[in-house]
């Protein structure tokens, strides 16, 4: 979240602090651990009861009618605990690519600001939450026969700690007056809104562009995180210009992060930091550079095809990069390539891998427009091959002349070896499509037999077990789906503004007005989500707008599978292209290398995702072809 206050933090658990301010510092350091475990404990309790499901329904042919609902009201929980933790660790999505260009102190101004702002919307919509869930007591769920207000509390619990934690973070930062001034400027921001009520109200449409353009775009590139940026336009515009009920807003923000298939995004997270820590992702990389490593641009192949392997278990697009990059990159450097070229193709292959299942942006996706989760999986493979044949031709070129005289060619006996090693790792993405296919598991529950596989692999086989590492890694993956699901919530609730405004049948109207057709409706979309994915990190993106397009795409005659896949490759190019991409600052930090380095090597890269993109746009059997 704001970098001053997690230095704050930071020298507040190390160095006890004066007065009142040592008294929040142990505040803080007891509210952690109070939100972490049962966040954690959460987590477990998905996989457990998801499994049982899977046992129940397929081994003994009973099924138990009441696991999808409590699965139900424990994700709520989790979604909403995992935002808290996120909150807490300064973890929620921000574009700081302009901040990030400010002097020191005025940057860290903006930081403070981007907490006062997020106060300020929680402020904004705890009252509604808590409206929310009283009046889910006159409804009982289903199965289990309870009243819908114990699902439903999470949200004014989980919006009330983190005003508890909004409120702590900033009493704890030393400059006074920074937190004063970034206070008096939200206040005075959000008092002048309301004074203009009255003129806004009789503008229409054009409100859309005052508070979801300008007011949301400036919280954007001030460094707000993204879903409370979300979540405040849409409430002032609700508030100040319709007469829309404030609870509304978080009646749709319930709908975003409540949808069952949603429940792939921990579990998957936690997968992809499981294979990690088992080993697995190692072996199938040790694996392929036991193939390629005496090639010309060799072990640039292996990067490539290890990503593609292990996105195909993990998922989560950190998971796989800190999965693959630390294995490969000092024997890379060894061989004499340079720190940014490195750097450059490993944040290609982050966007060139967007579209292999389980990619949780696929399943967003699937929640967000209908389409067929399993559809989504088969069309994804194809086009991560089309792109990666074109950075391979990339790192040819570059590499057709590399001295490889020093480096010793493999054995047939070494690559036997790793391939036997390699075989649990390379069977699970097989195991899990398996799993789907044959109707074992849904999309949903799939990962969690991906779990128990790479749990036993990992005791069993590969004896890279840590029992210490399973709690930082439970609470990892509710911070992280946290601050994912947020986002969902947030940006459903500003979907459901524009299209009751009567924005997406106007957008609608425009794009199917379009000259050219079907080629220039996916031109256009190309474009768009390129720089909606450098702006809006992605899934944001999706949420937002692929209710409003897919329908589009369907009368203009473009199937959903192929328009889902030109949308995913050309967003992943935003988010992994510098200057905006946060993927290419993420693929910097997990190499430790200076993003700087990167800058020049990367153009080649990206050209080549555009051509492989156009490529995939252009021939829709690459994407539906097997379906």
């Amino acid at each position: 979240m704001a970098h001053a206050s997690a230095t704050e933090l930071e020298v507040a658990n190390t160095q006890p602090l004066p007065g009142w301010r040592g008294g929040i510092a142990r505040l803080i350091r007891v509210l952690e651990p109070a939100i972490a475990v049962p966040a954690a404990l959460l987590v477990v309790a998905e996989i457990v009861v998801l499994l049982l499901g899977i046992v129940a329904r397929y081994v003994f042919h009973a099924p138990i009618v009441w696991t999808d609902e409590l699965a139900g009201i424990l994700f709520l929980w989790l979604a909403m605990l995992g935002s808290v933790i996120a909150f807490q660790r300064g973890e929620h999505m921000r574009m700081t690519a302009i901040v990030g260009m400010l002097a020191p102190g005025t940057r860290a101004f903006f930081d403070v600001f981007a907490i006062a702002a997020s106060l300020a919307f929680l402020l904004l919509v705890i009252h509604p939450a808590y409206d929310f869930a009283v009046d889910e007591v006159y409804v009982r769920t289903p199965a289990l026969d309870i009243v819908n207000s114990w699902r439903a509390a999470a949200l004014p619990v989980g919006i009330g700690l983190m005003l508890i934690v909004a409120a702590l973070r900033l009493a704890i930062i030393a400059d006074i007056r920074r937190v004063l001034t970034a206070v008096a400027l939200v206040s005075a921001l959000v008092i002048m809104l309301a004074f203009l009520a009255p003129v806004l109200k009789p503008l229409g449409n054009l409100n859309l562009l005052i508070f979801f353009v300008f007011l949301g775009g400036a919280m954007v590139f001030a460094a707000v995180p993204i879903a409370f940026a979300f979540g405040l336009a849409t409430v002032a515009y609700l508030t100040l210009t319709t007469s829309t009920p404030s609870v509304v807003v978080i009646g749709r923000m319930d709908e975003g992060m409540s949808h069952l298939i949603l429940l792939a995004v921990p579990l998957f997270v936690f997968l992809g930091l499981l294979i990690e820590m088992t080993g697995m992702a190692r072996a199938m990389v040790s694996f392929l550079a036991s193939l390629l490593g005496h090639v010309r641009g060799g072990l640039h192949y292996v990067l490539v095809g290890a990503m593609y392997l292990v996105s195909g278990i993990s998922g989560s697009k950190a998971a796989d990069m800190a999965a693959v990059a630390p294995v490969l990159f000092p024997e890379m450097k060894a061989r004499g390539a340079k720190p940014g070229d490195l750097v450059a193709l490993l944040s290609a292959t982050g966007a060139q891998t967007e579209t292999i299942p389980p990619s949780l942006v696929l399943i967003t996706i699937g929640s967000v427009t209908g389409v067929s989760i399993a559809a989504l999986f088969t069309g994804g493979l194809l086009p991560g091959i089309v792109l990666a044949v074109m950075l391979c031709a990339v790192v040819w070129w570059h590499y057709r002349r590399e001295d490889l005289s020093h480096v010793k060619r493999a054995t047939g006996r070494e690559i036997g070896r790793a391939f036997v090693v390699a075989i649990p790792a390379i069977a699970l993405p097989f195991v899990i499509r398996a799993a789907v296919v044959e109707g074992v598991a849904t999309a949903t529950e799939v990962s969690t037999i991906g779990i128990v596989y790479s749990m036993l692999a990992g005791l069993l086989i590969y004896r890279q077990f840590s029992w210490r590492r399973i709690y930082p890694m439970l609470v990892e993956t509710a911070s992280l789906s946290g601050a994912i699901l947020l986002i969902i919530g947030a940006a459903t609730g500003m979907a459901w503004a524009l299209t009751q405004s009567g924005f997406s049948a106007s957008l609608a109207k425009v794009m199917t007005a379009l000259p050219g057709g079907v080629p220039m409706f996916l031109a256009v979309t190309i474009v768009a989500f390129v720089i909606l994915g450098s702006v809006l990190e992605g899934i944001p993106a999706i949420v937002l707008f692929g209710p409003l397009l897919f329908p589009i795409a369907r009368q203009v005659g473009v199937h959903e599978v192929h328009y889902a896949m030109v949308v995913v490759l050309a967003m992943g190019i935003g988010l992994f292209a510098p200057p905006f991409g946060v993927g290419y600052y993420a693929a910097c930090a997990i190499s430790r290398i200076n993003p700087d380095e990167g800058m020049k090597p990367i153009a080649a890269y990206m050209i080549a995702l555009l051509i492989g993109t156009i490529i995939v746009a252009a021939v829709p059997w690459i994407s539906i072809g097997f379906l």
